[in-house]
């Protein structure tokens, strides 16, 4: 059996082993009733063309705390992909240990990947900062992942007493049970978990650009994460701060050993209820990411780098959403993001009493967001923040059966795009 599907047979197994020991423990965290989210949609990108998508989500289960959204979306150019993952689904036995489990499976046709190999640029770097937004290559090919991140609830903060939250929602937002934002101090305020997240990735890219057309990893990240907003779904007030350490040890199918170091820092300021709208706030992201391990020759080849979809990249669902996936790549990198978030009074969906019933929207939310952000081969501040990438964008985001499904367009001096994904942004 190879090392990928050691992967994804080990995620499932772990997502059931979650399902079945938490449904059967019976304890005050098992909820009642699940809600059912099924939504279709339909949406456009440069890498499916006209597509149609179904995400279906259950929130509460197999705990209150718990949820398990699948999302399946197909299009014109022949691309389909399906993604599984799960959320603070609890192991038996141990009753701070908690799983995400994340799996994903694609085909994609004439997809566009940043990275050496594109005969028009000999000479340039696929995927710096300064690189040609027409330096990439292209193919048909495979894109699978499977992670799977154990997390360990300190007994410190809110987590001393309260290992399930008990938040009290009034149409969406929070009105009780807050568990961030009532202090700065981690021992006070906020649940800080310990964890550990195996993962493994494959690409697969058909062209005859290039010799190598897999790019494979595996390994573990470690990470240490205070979460002090009130409510992590849709925070309104608090922090976050997140150290992530990786490692690929070259093992099994690997392409190369390498390590990266990431920090996340995220900020969120109420200004309260106004004329028209329930909630306003202004949420702050920074991030930064490191590969202490990146390696050039003198020929220029590269070694012990991690892959262009992970470690320092900017570009896609997550940071600089103005720009293709991945566009940007190098040893390290920095991004900052603003998002003013604001949840008018009027919800246009209670006009539409079949579809609330089937969707249930208890809020639509309009964000106005710039973001900020630059690779290089080295970390040096000032050069990080010299010659920066920006893209200004409009996100609308419901909050539908517990979860929040966002859109998000996105303008650049190289793009436009459209980003279709569950929950908000930061500390995914």
């Amino acid at each position: 059996m190879t090392a990928c599907r050691i992967g994804l047979v080990g995620a499932a197994a772990l997502l059931l082993m979650a399902l079945t020991g938490a449904g059967a423990r019976g304890e005050a965290g098992t909820a009642a009733e699940p809600q059912v989210l099924l939504l279709p949609f339909p949406f456009y990108n440069e890498n499916f063309g006209a597509a149609v998508g179904t995400v279906y989500g259950l929130n509460g289960f197999p705990e209150s705390q718990s949820r398990i959204v699948t999302t399946a979306f197909g299009g014109t150019k022949g691309a389909g992909m399906v993604f599984l993952a799960g959320q603070d689904l609890r192991l038996p036995v141990v009753e701070r240990l908690f799983i995400d489990p994340i799996f994903s499976f694609g085909y994609f046709q004439d997809t566009k990947s940043y990275i050496d190999g594109n005969p028009r640029f000999p000479n340039q770097t696929a995927g710096s900062n300064m690189s040609s937004s027409s330096n990439y290559i292209s193919g048909s090919g495979l894109d699978y992942f499977a992670r799977s991140r154990f997390k360990y609830l300190l007994p410190v903060g809110s987590g001393e007493e309260q290992i399930i939250p008990d938040y009290q929602l009034d149409r969406g937002l929070l009105v009780g049970g807050a568990t961030g934002a009532k202090s700065f101090n981690p021992l006070a305020s906020g649940r800080t978990f310990a964890s550990l997240r195996p993962f493994y990735r494959n690409q697969q890219i058909d062209t005859e650009d290039i010799d190598q057309d897999e790019f494979r990893t595996n390994g573990i990240d470690v990470a240490m994460f205070w979460d002090n907003r009130d409510f992590p779904p849709n925070p309104s007030q608090g922090q976050g701060v997140r150290f992530e350490w990786s490692r690929d040890f070259g093992l099994f199918d690997s392409n190369a050993s390498w390590t990266a170091l990431e920090a996340e820092v995220d900020q969120y300021v109420d200004f309260g209820a106004a004329d028209g709208f329930r909630q306003r706030v202004l949420a702050f992201d920074a991030w930064t990411a490191y590969s202490p391990s990146w390696n050039v020759s003198p020929s220029g080849k590269t070694f012990n780098r991690p892959p262009s979809y992970t470690g320092a990249n900017l570009g896609g669902l997550w940071r600089m959403r103005g720009f293709p996936s991945q566009r940007f790549s190098d040893a390290a990198a920095i991004y900052y993001c603003a998002e003013l978030r604001l949840i008018p009074d009027f919800n246009p969906f209670d006009a539409w009493p079949w579809f609330q019933q089937r969707v249930g929207v208890d809020w639509l939310q309009v964000v106005p967001f710039v973001e900020v952000g630059r690779v290089a081969p080295s970390y040096h501040l000032g050069n990080l923040h010299s010659s920066m990438k920006w893209d200004v964008g409009l996100g609308l985001r419901l909050f539908a059966k517990g979860f929040v499904v966002r859109a998000d367009a996105a303008a650049s001096d190289e793009d436009f795009g459209i980003q279709m994904m569950i929950s908000q942004p930061f500390q995914f």
